[in-house]
């Protein structure tokens, strides 16, 4: 009788199932109390499943914890790219405006020498040294001038750099057409080889 009680006795103080992978990472206290258990005596623990069980608990939390990290890094990341993408614009956008700037103002600085005033812009108008506007007037012509022969005349400028067209005098005996030039042309001809 007495063996069969310490039998029962046996039986009914049997331990209870191991603790699952699952309730470990669910409860990160009894994790720990785990853990501490089974870093005491690591040879005689180690093939215990409750053991085994916290382990694989510790490392399904690292890697939760890496794969949380991981996509933090990530997003900081992108911030600087998209960061760094837009400096990079704005410096091509910067550089392509000096640029077109640097193109008008070389544009206008040619055609004021012409004394073209340059186009203005609602942005900016360009203001044209009054030195660099050329003086010289081209009159048209009359009736009473000679085809093909312009005049220009000159106006004395102070401080301009156009240059300054001589009058020209209207000749009555100077030739018309290509064949009075080439009759012109070879009179002299003859005059030099002649007397």
């Amino acid at each position: 009788m007495l063996m069969a009680a310490a039998l029962v006795a046996a039986c009914a103080e049997e331990e209870p199932p191991p603790r699952s992978v699952t309730q470990f990472v669910e409860n990160p206290m009894l994790l720990e109390a785990a853990m501490v258990r089974c870093s005491r005596n690591r040879t005689e623990s180690r093939y215990d499943p409750e053991c085994m069980n916290a382990r694989a608990a510790v490392a399904r939390i690292e890697a939760k914890e890496e794969e949380v990290r991981r996509a933090e890094l990530e997003a900081r990341s992108e911030a600087k790219r998209r960061a760094l993408r837009r400096t990079q614009q704005a410096q091509a956008e910067a550089r392509r405006r000096a640029e077109e700037e640097a193109r008008r103002r070389r544009e206008a600085e040619y055609l004021a020498q012409f004394g073209v005033l340059p186009p203005a812009d609602d942005e900016q108008a360009v203001a044209v040294d009054e030195g660099n506007v050329p003086l010289a007037v081209v009159p048209e012509a009359t009736e009473s001038e000679s085809p093909g022969v312009s005049q220009v005349e000159a106006l004395p400028g102070v401080g301009s750099n156009a240059p300054l067209a001589e009058t020209m005098p209207a000749d009555d005996d100077s030739p018309a057409d290509l064949q009075d030039i080439r009759d012109e042309l070879r009179r002299r001809n003859e005059g030099e080889d002649g007397p």
